[in-house]
């Protein structure tokens, strides 16, 4: 099995920053990609940004600018800066990721973390 941990979640005020952190650890063959989606309460859920093994990015429409995905391979760990949080940022972070294990080829989810946007 693989296991995904994000951290880094919290309350900021709106224009603030922060940086999300998912670190995957298991039984891993090769990581493909890894995502960050959100969740809003009352919405579905969304993708914020994705980053291939080779480092290639993907932005949702409206993410790229103010969100930076990247990632320490080394590590299996991949980050998400957020920059100018407004109030329609406040969701659960899911970090997720495609990986081949022994076993099969599958995506795996974190267990999400929160972010608050308030004054």
């Amino acid at each position: 099995q693989v296991q995904l941990v994000e951290s880094g979640g919290g309350l900021v005020q709106p224009g603030g920053s922060l940086i999300l952190s998912c670190a995957a650890s298991g039984n891993i063959l090769r990581i493909h990609h890894m995502s960050w989606y959100r969740q809003a309460p009352g919405k579905q859920r969304e993708m914020v940004a994705r980053i291939s093994n080779g480092g290639y990015t993907y932005y949702e429409d409206g993410m790229a600018g103010r969100f930076t995905i990247s990632t320490d391979n080394a590590k299996n760990t991949t980050f998400l800066l957020m920059n100018s949080l407004n109030f329609d940022d406040t969701a659960v972070y899911y970090c997720n990721a495609m990986v081949t294990t022994l076993e099969n080829i599958r995506d795996f989810w974190g267990q999400g973390t929160q972010v608050t946007v308030s004054s």
